[in-house]
């Protein structure tokens, strides 16, 4: 089924229990501008190429400003896009193009956390009782809990509020609440 036809599939199921999805790492997919790295640019000038593999979605990984951390998980604006891999009108040409060819674009959203130079996380960290202070889960004392890619404590001291802050992954990456 081309996922430009209907929202249900020949068996009344969603379509995406049929599709053929194809998961795609901007940085390392293919370079449009010559600078050694992958950008939506270069996703855009292979759709072509995808559609004759028969997809029916594109699953693309995180290419929002991020100070690259883990790479692009650690997000610092959710509505942007990284200069690294572009522009938000190449990437809305990159969304015109695949809907032409009958390609759905999913996008890696991460809503579990931000990086720690996310400016929501800049606010809470600033005082006790800043704006964005419960967007964030901070504790007198941490609990026991470990990390989820093996680093050890799930917590980290912000010394300038004496509080911990949760992280299931990097320090750079504060878990929302």
């Amino acid at each position: 089924m081309r996922s430009g036809s209907t929202e249900q599939d020949s068996g009344d199921r969603p379509w995406w229990m049929s599709a053929v999805c194809y998961e795609i790492y901007p940085r390392s997919f293919a370079d449009s501008d010559g600078d050694g790295q992958g950008d939506l640019g270069g996703v855009r000038a292979h759709l072509d190429y995808l559609e004759l593999l028969g997809i029916d979605a594109l699953w693309l990984c995180p290419f929002h400003p991020s100070p690259m951390a883990d790479n692009g998980y650690d997000i610092a604006d959710f509505c942007g896009v990284d200069p690294v891999f572009g522009s938000l009108a190449e990437f809305d040409g990159l969304l015109h193009d695949a809907h032409e060819r009958g390609i759905r674009v999913l996008v890696d959203w991460v809503p579990n956390h931000t990086t720690d130079q996310h400016r929501w996380f800049v606010d809470a960290r600033s005082s006790r009782d800043a704006e964005h202070r419960d967007w964030y889960n901070w504790r007198d004392r941490p609990t026991n809990w470990r990390s989820a890619i093996d680093l050890g404590s799930t917590w980290t001291l912000d010394e300038a509020t004496e509080q911990y802050y949760l992280h299931f992954f990097l320090p750079q990456q504060p878990d929302l609440n």
